[in-house]
């Protein structure tokens, strides 16, 4: 059993990371929200991006903050372009029809990233981020920017979508179109030119997410594709609508995910199923959040 003060070196590890997870359901709730469409290429588009920013620091003459902005600009434009090619396509579909439009795109971008890179080993992709750290008291270890900027980003990203979604006229029309699209565009709302924009956005946080965990958690194909589970667990702890909701389940599964990692020795089991803690905390709250519904059964008179 680790002790508490070695356990305590995994919380900002943990904040970091739930920071990072809530930065992705953010995205994943605003777009769904918008457009009825989960997207779970979410991790394989920032994947590319990191992909595609590793290439350039290493093989070509270009500096570095280029190919750091490369990472964000591939994902923005993968997203936007799926989105106003497929979007309108997939808007009166059903929402399982969506969810596999998007699974398809993962599996694509997870078999191209496969084939360039997949036989080289050891990548990684430092950041300047990383070199500049700091001791934190009470033996909670050292903290770089890089951590610093995923627990920043999580947090502000969810409090400015939130003030956005409220305040401003587009943000009216997304949470309009989550209500009834059909009654929206009668409205005189531009439909297509609001969804096009949360494309936008979510592809955005798909850069900045694939270049964030690129560093906390390593340059590897299958750890960047799928890390979208955690950020949709996050999204679904929240039913797809509180967006604080999803930064408090972001930050609890990054947490207890970070923490599980230092058990070793005769708890070397549970370290290896510490990747099961989305879907463990995901069934347990919404099993919980549905404890108090309940059934009304109404008998037709003959």
């Amino acid at each position: 059993m680790p002790s508490l003060e070695f356990s305590k070196l995994f919380v900002v590890t943990g904040l970091a990371l739930g920071g990072v997870y809530a930065l992705s359901g953010v995205g994943i709730v605003v777009l769904y929200r918008a457009t009825g469409v989960l997207n779970l290429a979410f991790g394989a588009i920032g994947a590319l991006g990191a992909f595609i920013s590793w290439e350039l620091v290493n093989n070509t003459g270009v500096p570095d903050w280029i190919a750091y902005l490369a990472c964000v600009a591939v994902a923005t434009a993968v997203t936007f372009t799926y989105g106003v090619i497929f979007g309108p396509l997939l808007a009166a579909r059903d929402p399982l029809v969506k969810a596999i439009g998007t699974l398809g795109l993962a599996l694509i971008l997870l078999g191209t990233m496969s084939w360039k890179w997949g036989q080289i080993a050891g990548l990684s992709l430092p950041l300047p981020t990383t070199t500049r750290s700091y001791t934190l008291p009470n033996g909670f270890g050292v903290v770089n920017w890089t951590q610093i900027i995923g627990i920043s980003f999580g947090i502000a990203v969810t409090a400015g979508t939130a003030v956005f979604l409220r305040a401003t006229k587009l943000g009216t029309a997304m949470r309009a179109l989550a209500d009834d699209r059909e009654i929206t565009a009668t409205l005189g709302v531009p439909v297509r030119r609001v969804e096009a924009v949360a494309w936008l956005g979510s592809g955005l946080m798909c850069g900045i997410s694939g270049l964030l965990l690129s560093n906390l958690l390593g340059l590897d194909i299958v750890t960047l594709t799928f890390f979208v589970i955690s950020a949709l667990a996050a999204a679904l702890i929240a039913r797809l609508r509180s967006l604080w909701i999803t930064l408090a389940a972001a930050m609890v599964i990054g947490l207890v995910t970070a923490l599980l990692t230092p058990f070793s020795g005769d708890f070397q089991t549970l370290s290896d199923f510490r990747t099961m803690t989305p879907f463990v905390l995901a069934i347990v709250a919404l099993l919980w959040l549905g404890r108090h519904r309940t059934v009304t059964v109404t008998r037709t008179a003959r």
